[in-house]
């Protein structure tokens, strides 16, 4: 799997947030998209995943170097960011038989190995919208850590997780170091310190 972003460049009104943005991104590494509050980290998160349009330049993904149409490229990835909203009005057992409608889970898991994987066995049968806002984080990145996509995008991971939940964070993203491709977005050290590639977004305004 690749990513090539070319000339990329994001706008909202007169402002530009990133501009003349070239990157590549491959699989099997690991990439840090860093900066200060409100440089532009999510937006570019954003954009690249194809959650929202961009004003210049161009992103292609390709899977052994022939090119994905855009249609299929939804297939390949999985993003959590603080601002996509799970559906609340579904119980857990509801919500992840229609999520992997459109997804597959990792070989050799099944829903109640997903559900024990989040600790969330004795909570399925909740409407998430009782859930604690971290156990909405890690529901969030388990999707992410134990579906079988090949691209994740993390922004901002470790919001609202607790001092152990951020231990459990480390603990599931290390074993996909070298399996996934991983951009994360994040001011936060700890979040990334184990990539081996740094983006610091405001080299591009």
């Amino acid at each position: 799997m690749k990513i090539e972003v070319k000339d990329l460049g994001k706008k909202f009104v007169k402002e530009w947030i990133f501009r003349h943005l070239d990157f590549t991104f491959e699989s099997t590494h690991t990439y840090a998209i860093t900066g200060p509050n409100g440089s532009g980290k999510s937006t570019f998160i954003q954009s690249v995943s194809g959650f929202i349009p961009t004003n210049e330049g161009s992103i292609q993904f390709f899977d052994n170097n022939v090119l994905i149409p855009e249609d299929e490229i939804f297939k390949t990835l999985d993003i959590i960011t603080p601002y996509l909203e799970l559906i609340e009005e579904f119980t857990l057992d509801e919500f992840l038989a229609f999520h992997f409608k459109f997804k597959a889970l990792q070989d050799g898991y099944s829903l109640n190995d997903f559900i024990d994987k989040v600790y969330l066995q004795s909570d399925r049968h909740k409407q998430i919208k009782n859930y604690s806002s971290g156990m909405k984080q890690r529901l969030k990145l388990g999707l992410a850590f134990f579906s079988k996509s090949e691209v994740c995008f993390l922004d901002e991971p470790t919001t609202n997780l607790d001092e152990q939940g951020i231990d459990w964070y480390l603990d599931n993203i290390r074993p996909l170091l070298g399996k996934k491709l991983l951009i994360i977005s994040s001011n936060q050290k700890q979040e990334y310190d184990f990539c081996d590639n740094v983006l610091h977004i405001a080299d591009y305004k």
